[in-house]
C-alpha cells in the first residue's frame, strides 16, 4: 500500500525525530503531543530536546509544509504511537515478598483512544513505546476494536520498538535494523512498506509479541551485564582492587567483555524495561529481579564512597555535583541516578550544587543548580562527578585548583587521571578503588 500522511502521537525523544525523518522524506505528517508548550515551541519552530541535527531537520520539514504540530490527531493513512510508559508513581506489585515497580500504560492508552475518532478501513496503527509483552494484542486492539473496525482485518495493527541511542538517533533511525511485529503477517508487512520509507537497515518481520519481547531482551541484558560491573566496583573496594584495572585486564580474553560500572543505571529503557518483565511474569525473573535491585542501589554505594572521603560525615558539607543527565553528552534526566546520588546525600546532611550543562535551565525538586561551571565549584569542600560528559573529562585539575576551595573529588566514571589530578594538589577517590576502604556495604 501507498503511505502519504501519517500522524505521530507523541513528540518526545522518539516521537520527534520519527516525525521529522519520515518528513524528511516526503510524507506528510502531523506531529500530536498533548503538552501545549510543546506543541508552542515546535510551532514556533523550536525543538524542546538536545538531540545533534536534529534542530536542522525540523526546520526543513516543517518550511516545506510536510511537518505540522498541534494537540489532536488527524486522518492519516498510518499512525504511530510515540509515548512515555514510565513506573507507576504510587503503586507497586509484590510477589513472594519481592516487592517491584509496574508500567503505567495510561498514555498508551490515551493516545490509542485519541485514534479512534480518524481511524478508517485500511489504515496502519503501530505502537513504538516500549510495553510489557501482549500490551499491543491485549490492551490496543481492543481499544481500536471500539471503532467497529477489527485489527488485522480492517485495519493493520504493528509493534515495532525503537532501538537507538541519544545522541544517535537521526543516524541510527535509518540504519539500524528494524523489527515489525504485526498481529498479522499482513499487517507486518505493511508495517515493513512504511518503514521502507527511509530505513537502509534491515527490516525484519515477526509477530507483535515477539517484537515487544525483542526490545525488552535488549535492555534487560543491558542492566544484567550493568549490574555483574556494579557488583565487581563493590567486590574491588572490598579486596583492595582497582576494578577498572581488572576489568581491563579481564576484556583481554576474547570471549569477555565486561561493562563498566557507575553511579547507577537511568533514562527510560534499561532502568525501566527490565520491570517489564519482572511484572508480567515475577515466578520466572528472579535473576532480572536482582539485577535491578543492583542498579537501583548503586547510588546509595556511591554516597557511601563520598561519605568515606569526607571523614564519613556529610553534615554541613558542601559537594559539587558535576552531572545530573543519566549518560554523557546528552540532556535526559529521566530515571538519573546522578540525581538519585543527589537526594541521598541531601538526606546525609550535605550541601550540593550542581550543574547539568546539557540541560542548564533545568529546574528539579530539592536540587539547587548553578548556571556555569565556576558557580558550581566555588566555595566547596568536595567535587563530584557523576557523568562523563566530555567537557568533565576534559578539565585542566590544575586550573580547576585555581578556581575552588575543594582538594577532594571524587570521580565515580573513572574519567580523571589520578596522577594528574593528585599532582594537581586534589586527593581522587575512584569508585571501586580502595582509596577510601569500604566495608559490610
Amino acid at each position: 500500500m501507498k503511505f502519504e500522511k501519517l500522524c505521530v502521537l507523541g513528540l518526545g525523544y522518539i516521537g520527534l525525530p520519527t516525525a521529522a525523518t519520515f518528513a524528511a522524506h516526503g510524507l506528510k505528517v502531523h506531529g500530536v503531543d498533548v503538552n501545549p508548550s510543546v506543541v508552542e515551541s515546535l510551532q514556533a519552530g523550536k525543538i524542546h530536546i538536545h538531540e545533534p541535527g536534529l534542530q536542522g531537520v525540523v526546520d526543513e520539514a516543517v518550511r516545506s509544509g510536510n511537518l505540522t504540530v498541534s494537540n489532536q490527531p488527524v486522518e492519516a493513512d498510518a499512525f504511530i504511537i510515540a509515548v512515555p510508559t514510565p513506573f507507576r508513581p504510587d503503586e507497586l506489585g509484590e510477589y513472594h515478598g519481592r516487592k517491584f515497580k509496574l508500567a503505567d500504560l495510561s498514555a498508551v492508552t490515551s493516545a490509542t483512544e485519541a485514534i479512534l475518532p480518524v481511524l478508517r478501513k485500511g489504515n496502519l496503527v503501530i505502537l513504538e513505546s516500549t510495553s510489557p509483552p501482549r500490551t499491543t494484542i491485549e490492551r490496543v486492539a481492543p481499544i481500536l476494536a471500539r471503532s467497529h473496525l477489527q485489527a488485522g482485518i480492517d485495519f493493520y495493527l504493528c509493534y515495532s520498538p525503537e532501538r537507538v541511542l541519544p545522541g544517535q538517533i537521526l543516524r541510527e533511525l535509518v540504519d539500524n535494523a528494524r523489527v515489525i511485529g504485526g498481529i498479522t503477517p499482513e499487517s507486518a508487512r505493511a508495517g515493513r512498506e512504511l518503514y521502507a520509507t527511509f530505513v537502509k537497515g534491515e527490516i525484519v518481520e515477526t509477530d507483535a509479541t515477539t517484537a515487544e519481547m525483542v526490545k525488552i531482551m535488549e535492555n534487560t541484558t543491558r542492566d544484567v551485564n550493568i549490574a555483574i560491573a556494579n557488583e565487581f566496583a563493590r567486590l574491588a573496594e572490598k579486596f583492595g582492587v582497582d576494578v577498572w584495572e581488572a576489568i581491563r585486564l579481564a576484556n583481554l580474553h576474547p570471549r569477555i567483555n565486561i561493562l563498566n560500572p557507575g553511579p547507577g543505571v537511568g533514562g527510560h529503557c534499561i532502568s525501566v524495561d527490565p520491570w517489564f518483565f519482572v511484572e508480567a511474569a515475577p515466578e520466572l525473573s528472579s535473576l532480572i529481579y536482582q539485577a535491578r535491585k543492583v542498579n537501583d542501589q548503586q547510588p546509595n554505594f556511591v554516597v557511601r564512597k563520598v561519605k568515606a572521603a569526607l571523614g564519613n560525615s556529610l553534615k554541613g558539607k558542601s559537594v559539587a555535583a558535576l552531572g545530573l543527565a543519566y549518560k554523557p553528552d546528552v540532556d535526559d534526566l529521566r530515571e538519573s541516578p546522578a540525581i538519585e546520588v543527589v537526594h541521598l546525600l541531601q538526606k546525609e546532611g550535605a550541601q550540593i550544587k550542581a550543574w547539568e550543562p546539557f540541560a542548564p535551565s533545568a529546574h528539579l525538586e530539592g536540587i539547587t543548580t548553578t548556571s556555569d561551571f565556576d558557580s558550581v565549584i566555588k566555595d566547596t569542600d568536595a567535587i563530584l562527578l557523576l557523568v562523563n560528559h566530555s567537557q568533565f573529562r576534559n578539565l585542566n585539575p590544575v586550573s580547576l585548583a585555581s578556581k575552588t576551595t575543594a582538594r577532594i573529588a571524587i570521580d565515580t566514571v573513572n574519567a580523571w587521571d589520578p596522577t594528574d589530578w593528585e599532582s594537581a594538589g586534589f586527593a581522587l577517590h575512584r569508585l571501586g578503588v580502595n582509596s577510601s576502604p569500604i566495608s559490610n556495604f
